[in-house]
């Protein structure tokens, strides 16, 4: 591993529908390092509702974005629009000119995709929707944390914690990481080992995958869709 070398500003995309713990989970972390800023980014500054009901206040407007250190991008249900969405995908791409890491949680990876971001790389995403990176050029790996030079992916929702200590270690150090996830507590001890579809088991994945099946149709037309934008340009 190289020697760490601290990050100084980091931003997150923040959009409506976004999955607030996929955001909230790594900030929480972030925001823990000495002599950090943390950025909540968006088109405007006004309240931003997540996918479940909470709201978050954005810090600086996209265009206004300070120079980063770190991009992370969030999934969320409203991760879908935005793969079609040139004012994202161009703050995507020019912030990845400078960024010394850009990095995703759970479908945040697909929107990275749509930029064109992962192309030759390994990353990672929630298992529902893993497969769909294969469609944007990327090598969709079944890991909590995904690390394939500077793209740094977690996979769903909780990973965010896990995806930003593993950050943290790269650029601050083990003690620092250690000492942040004894700060927080971080033991996890869930009553079941169903946090995956191996340990869920059959019965109680196809139960999931029939609710969201729907929603899961439509996440992947929109990533075809990008796939196709992405070879004509």
């Amino acid at each position: 591993m190289n020697q760490p070398s601290p990050l100084t500003s980091i931003g997150f995309l923040l959009f409506p529908g976004v999955t607030q713990l996929d955001l909230t989970g790594p900030h929480e972390v972030f925001s823990r390092l000495p002599d950090v800023k943390v950025h909540l980014l968006w088109k405007n500054l006004d309240p931003v509702r997540a996918d479940s009901g909470l709201t978050i206040l954005p810090t600086a407007r996209l265009n206004e974005a300070p120079p980063l250190d770190l991009l992370c991008v969030p999934g969320g249900p409203g991760q879908v629009a935005l793969m079609e969405d040139p004012e994202v995908l161009s703050f995507l791409r020019t912030s990845a000119e400078t960024c010394r890491f850009i990095t995703s949680v759970c479908t945040g990876s697909l929107l990275l995709g749509a930029a064109g971001l992962l192309k030759g790389y390994r990353a990672t995403c929630h298992w529902a929707s893993l497969d769909q990176l294969t469609a944007l050029g990327a090598t969709p790996v079944a890991q909590r944390v995904v690390v394939d030079g500077n793209r740094i992916t977690g996979a769903g929702v909780t990973s965010g914690i896990d995806f930003a200590l593993a950050v943290v270690l790269r650029t601050a150090g083990e003690a620092v990481a250690k000492r942040i996830q004894l700060q927080m507590e971080y033991d996890p001890a869930p009553p079941f080992a169903a946090g995956s579809p191996a340990g869920a088991g059959p019965e109680v994945t196809a139960q999931l995958l029939e609710r969201i099946h729907s929603f899961q149709e439509r996440r992947r037309a929109v990533t075809l869709r990008a796939a196709s934008a992405l070879k004509d340009t």
